[in-house]
């Protein structure tokens, strides 16, 4: 007979090779029957606890769904910063989930009322405002999205390596992201300034060779030279050539 806590094992194993499983070859490439042979079950064993494959999904993204609840309620302290390293975290612990969302986060924006994509919609922006904070300016949006897109990238990327090396790394990432500093006014220069100043390196360049070119003849002026040898008119009339 199976008791309680024996059913309680058999779902968390069922829930730790679908986690990998979908992790590994994504949600669709993954089946019931997959997940079965990872745990040694048939595949009706799994259909018991979990049918249809949704729902085994949907108890997989629960976890993180509350863990990022909380992530957007939380109070990190004041200024935009503080909230990378949580975020971060975040992604890192639940990478699976978010491989097991990669196509309704890409098709986020034109999901339809109702549907999970909408739900991803509005954590996303709501993440995003985190990082790009209130009034924001273009490059503020600019940095939230670059922050956002290497971290959800990376961390699907990444599944194999220790989840501390990743985490670690990361996190320096996403900040050096976060502090970069605004374009200066050399890289925004309009097209016209830009081909002025690309004309005045290239006269400075010309000027430099003209400059190099001058001292060579000057120093060349000023070498002491060999006096020239006196010949023997014998020689002259030896070859025929003394005139």
């Amino acid at each position: 007979m199976t008791t309680f806590d024996q059913g309680n094992d058999t779902r968390s194993r069922i829930l730790a090779a679908a986690r990998q499983l979908f992790a590994e070859r994504g949600y669709a490439g993954t089946s019931l029957a997959d997940i079965a042979s990872q745990v040694g079950l048939t595949k009706t064993a799994v259909a018991y606890h979990f049918h249809p494959k949704d729902k085994l999904a949907a108890e997989l993204i629960a976890p993180a769904a509350d863990d990022l609840i909380r992530l957007l309620g939380g109070d990190f302290g004041t200024g935009t910063r503080v909230f990378v390293e949580p975020l971060a975290d975040f992604m890192v612990r639940h990478r699976a989930v978010i491989g097991l969302l990669m196509d309704d986060i890409g098709g986020a924006d034109s999901a339809p009322p109702g549907s999970p994509g909408e739900t991803i919609r509005a954590f996303r922006d709501e993440i995003h405002a985190k990082l790009a904070g209130p009034a924001p300016s273009d490059e503020d949006r600019i940095r939230a999205w670059a922050v956002m897109g290497a971290l959800q990238l990376a961390v699907v990327k990444t599944m194999a390596l220790p989840q501390e090396t990743v985490w670690r790394m990361l996190v320096a990432l996403a900040l050096a992201i976060h502090d970069s500093a605004t374009p200066s006014e050399t890289l925004a220069l309009p097209p016209e300034s830009g081909r002025a100043r690309d004309s005045a390196i290239r006269e400075a360049g010309r000027a430099q060779d003209s400059a190099i070119r001058e001292k060579g003849r000057a120093q060349d002026s000023a070498a002491p030279r060999e006096p020239r040898r006196a010949q023997d008119p014998a020689v002259f009339r030896e070859t025929g050539r003394e005139r």
